[in-house]
């Protein structure tokens, strides 16, 4: 159990694949502080983790708000004492034409996934400068390097992500902490059993995404063992970024 007595902390742990990364570091011994700005989702994660024997603290913030992100480190501080892991999940789009979407709607998006996601960062740095080291973990998307119409305000927060997290490892490398992405493709994060063979098929690797995917890249990134990984994007999406397509 390598994350046994670490803290942890997950952004968008309610749902999807931070309520699976909450849950996984929890099995392997990690305390964990799951933030989400949806109180009941936050507790469902909390509930399922102890009632398992693990052991988390929920706290609900809204990302876009750097208030509530100094409030939450400071109750963090209180209940824990430190960070070892921080991992910027949280994140949200809004799939409007560009004639369409207002500058507050693509304000938000921003604020909220990339803005947000450098000031949990900025956070988590003072405390784990002070405790000699940790590990970030930035969730971007391959958003950042490929589109579909009207995916403007997400893509450019995911590319922003992406470009972030080397800028950050370069500043935080003489603190001992490295900070990496995580790009994930097609993650199924309700009924996978639904699928159908086409989506599987159009991905190299046979099968599309699950959570669980995303999880063995994070225990790889923050495993204290793997202190020479530092400002990498890891693209988890199957292969998709890689197949060329053409229509007949």
């Amino acid at each position: 159990m390598k994350f046994d007595g670490m803290v942890v902390v997950i952004t968008g742990a309610g749902k999807g694949i931070g309520a699976a990364l909450a849950a996984a570091y929890a099995a392997e011994g990690a305390r964990i502080a799951a933030v989400e700005r949806d109180a009941e989702l936050v507790k469902r994660t909390v509930d399922r983790i102890v009632e398992a024997g693990g052991h988390a603290i929920g706290f609900t913030i809204d990302v876009s708000r750097p208030e509530e992100i100094e409030a939450a480190f400071a109750a963090m501080d209180e209940q824990f004492g430190r960070i070892d892991v921080m991992i910027n999940n949280a994140g949200l789009g809004n799939w409007k034409s560009l004639y369409d979407l207002s500058l507050d709607e693509w304000d938000y998006v921003l604020n909220t996934n990339l803005r947000g996601t450098f000031l949990c960062a900025r956070e988590a740095g003072k405390r784990m400068r002070e405790n000699g080291g940790g590990s970030i973990v930035n969730l971007a998307s391959t958003r950042a390097l490929m589109s579909e119409p009207n995916s403007e305000a997400y893509a450019a927060s995911k590319g922003g992500i992406v470009a972030l997290t080397h800028a950050l490892a370069v500043s935080l490398g003489p603190d001992h902490v490295r900070v990496n992405a995580i790009s994930p493709g097609w993650i199924e994060n309700s009924d996978y059993d639904a699928l159908r063979e086409e989506d599987h098929s159009q991905h190299p690797a046979g099968r599309v995404g699950r959570p669980a995917d995303i999880v063995r890249a994070c225990f790889y990134l923050t495993d204290p063992e793997n202190d020479f990984v530092t400002g990498i994007n890891l693209v988890v999406d199957g292969g998709m970024t890689r197949k060329m397509i053409y229509e007949e």
